[in-house]
């Protein structure tokens, strides 16, 4: 029973830490993010954005995909 307690303790521990670390940061976030304009527009392909697909031209056919599998 006792190991249960501090394997408990220790868990509860943890969780108040993360907690705590998240709270930190994210105040620390917000100062920043008010200081500058906001950025009202969406990104239009985040995976392009991040490197991970390539990037699809203006007036590409959205189709073009499906029809390149057959």
């Amino acid at each position: 029973m006792q190991r249960i307690r501090i394997g408990l303790t220790g868990l509860a521990f943890v969780f108040l830490l993360v907690l705590l670390g998240t709270v930190i940061l994210r105040s620390s976030g917000d100062d920043a993010a008010g200081q500058g304009e906001p950025n009202l527009s969406a990104p239009n392909e985040p995976l392009a954005e991040l490197g991970v697909a390539p990037a699809q031209e203006d007036g590409a056919n959205t189709g073009s995909a499906a029809n390149n599998a057959l």
